[in-house]
């Protein structure tokens, strides 16, 4: 059965340019559809246009009769005053009309009501609500909520007063509370955690009904799509897998595009040269090949049907990097931060080495912005003291950029910023970045957030730094641009610190895990397929809560949660170091063997010297972790 057919859909919103143009695809009952193209395709535009939100200027749009379709784009507005539990039960809303006709039945039937088609509406209304969970739709909202990190004081509070974030979680988790039937999803994950993303994914995977989602998240595009649409000059091109069999597909027709483009040119060129041959025995005064000449030529023309295939223009820049002189890079000695009675994290003791890629993680709310605010020096610490090393010079990309001046257009504000770069300059650099054109003069409070990231980064990018800090990086940024950070990233030979709920990008960078939760640090000196490993045996080795502590313990629930996780840093720690202490062994072995073999030994001398490093760099760990659970103690 089909729940969505599309014909020849066209839509413009100028004379110039359609963004549709001609789009025709179809989606069957229970498929998982991942609908790709770059920022401005129209992705957004056909998903209002299949809620009826847009009309399209040509074609049809055909949903399966008596299919319910929700759509998470727009946050919808709510009546004032409405609270989180409010929006949450308005999912209920057709259950809840059938109570209320039940109700007026049952009062009905009480008063002496004996009809037969009194009794067998209830019966059929009953029947309906019960299927539909009407008895039990607290236990529905509270799975939802806990999935979603929605907490119970989040739960009464107003609405309006939630962040852009939080009313997404909101309106997603009313959107799953539906009876709906096709869920049309624009970036679900963008404003998710780890923990939210993974339990839709599993919500998304037992969902019966028909998923079609705007996704730039290829972990998540992974593990649920079974069938890519890719929107591309207002069309559709379609892939039979998920996001990794798209990816290699699409290379795999580009190149066998390519090849069939060139035998054609080498076809053309062949022609070309017999038609100038024949032409030039006609002026010879051979009459008869001038007719064969013409006739060529009209053959070459017909042949011309193939453009040369093309490919996205790749930005290609790399951060300047400056040379890190010294050991050291961060050490963190003891912070702590509350906002009022909320407190955030207390006695954080932590030490960043040279050429580190550490991922800080955490659920939202947790303070990994306010963290990296703090290590920035734009927010101040309660107690504690954070240092960097002399030689640092740091770079910050903020989760939500912001420019001082909003109304100045991109070349002033590049020139602005830069004082000794020219507008020809600027404009050169900003067209590295895809902005050219009339687009370099549009007002930078026009931009959208993926815009805003690439103007950033632009700027950082021309300045000579060795540690390079990120808040959120491949937010609102799509497929092409967040593989083109992830190449930056990977040639920036400096240290990295940065927080992301992108999967792909974690497991790409991470060597080292700082995990946020419960007040504290957990610190994982490990990558991030190692670190979910770890967190998946920590579950299943859980011990049943503590007793209670004994009369005359003074100890605060707080100071204990810290030196248990201390306690869990030390004994993480000395595994590493029992680990690295074991490869040493081994590498020693290995040169004993291969002591004849001079290039051998030098690779091995070289790999010796890098595990000793990090072995150096544990101990120092060690030694700081020992004095912290000391003083927590004492």
């Amino acid at each position: 059965m089909i729940d969505i057919s599309v014909t020849g859909l066209v839509k413009s919103f100028d004379l110039e340019k359609k963004i549709l143009d001609g789009l025709t695809f179809q989606v069957d009952t229970g498929e998982r559809v991942g609908l790709l193209g770059k920022n401005g395709a129209g992705k957004t535009t056909l998903f209002r246009i299949l809620t009826g939100e847009l009309t399209a200027d040509e074609g049809e749009v055909v949903i399966a009769t008596g299919r319910r379709v929700g759509l998470i784009s727009q946050i919808p507005v709510y009546p004032a005053g409405y609270t989180v539990e409010d929006v949450l039960q308005s999912a209920f809303a057709r259950m809840f009309a059938l109570k209320d006709e039940m109700d007026a039945l049952a009062r009905r039937m009480a008063a002496g009501d004996s009809d037969e088609r009194t009794l067998k509406r209830y019966g059929d209304l009953t029947a309906r609500f019960e299927g539909l969970g009407g008895y039990d739709t607290d236990t529905a909202v509270n799975k939802v909520a806990n999935g979603l990190s929605i907490t119970a004081d989040m739960r009464q509070r107003y609405f309006d007063d939630l962040s852009g974030g939080e009313k997404t979680r909101v309106n997603l988790g009313r959107l799953i509370l539906e009876d709906t039937d096709i869920l049309l999803l624009d970036e679900p994950t963008n404003h998710l955690d780890l923990q939210a993303t993974e339990w839709l994914e599993e919500y998304l995977r037992r969902f019966r009904g028909t998923v079609v989602t705007i996704s730039h998240d290829r972990y998540f595009l992974d593990r649920i799509v079974t069938r890519i649409i890719e929107i591309e000059d207002g069309k559709a091109e379609f892939y039979s897998g998920n996001y990794s069999f798209y990816a290699i597909e699409k290379e795999r027709r580009y190149q066998e595009r390519m090849k069939q483009y060139l035998k054609e040119q080498a076809k053309i060129q062949r022609l070309e040269k017999a038609a100038e041959q024949l032409r030039l025995w006609a002026f010879q005064g051979m009459d008869k090949t001038y007719r064969r000449a013409v006739s060529m030529e009209k053959r070459i023309e017909r042949m011309r049907t193939v453009s040369r295939p093309t490919k996205a223009k790749k930005m290609d820049d790399r951060f300047a990097s400056r040379e890190f002189r010294g050991d050291e890079v961060l050490q963190i000695r003891g912070i702590s931060k509350a906002f009022g009675d909320h407190r955030l994290f207390s006695d954080i003791y932590l030490r960043i080495g040279g050429g580190e890629r550490i991922a800080l993680l955490g659920e939202n709310g947790t303070g990994k912005t306010t963290l990296l605010n703090m290590i920035t020096g734009r927010e101040q610490t309660d107690s504690g003291s954070i240092r960097q090393g002399p030689s640092v010079r740091t770079a910050y990309l903020e989760q939500m950029v912001h420019f001082d001046h909003p109304e100045r257009s991109l070349v002033d504000t590049m020139i602005y910023e830069k004082r000794n770069m020219t507008a020809q300059s600027a404009r050169n650099r900003l067209a590295a970045y895809q902005f050219q054109g009339e687009d370099v003069f549009k007002s930078v409070g026009v931009l959208s957030g993926g815009e805003l990231s690439r103007l950033r980064l632009c700027m950082l990018m021309d300045e000579e730094i060795n540690f390079l800090i990120l808040d959120e990086p491949t937010n609102h940024l799509d497929i092409a641009a967040r593989e083109w950070i992830e190449e930056a990233v990977e040639a920036f030979d400096g240290t990295l610190l940065f927080v992301s709920h992108d999967r792909y990008f974690i497991n790409r960078f991470a060597t080292r895990i700082w995990e946020l939760s419960e007040g504290t640090i957990h610190d994982y000196p490990m990558g991030f397929a190692q670190y979910r490993a770890v967190k998946e045996e920590e579950k299943r080795a859980a011990q049943p809560a503590s007793p209670a502590p004994k009369k005359g313990d003074t100890r605060t629930g707080r100071g204990n949660r810290a030196q248990q996780a201390a306690r869990k840093q030390l004994t993480i720690c000395e595994s590493a170091i029992a680990r690295l202490e074991g490869e040493c062994a081994r590498l020693d072995g290995e040169m004993t063997v291969h002591g004849s073999d001079a290039e051998k030994l030098a690779e091995l001398y070289r790999q010796k010297q890098d595990v000793e490093a990090q072995l150096e760099q544990e101990m120092s760990r060690w030694e700081e972790l020992s004095l912290q659970l000391e003083e927590q103690e004492s």
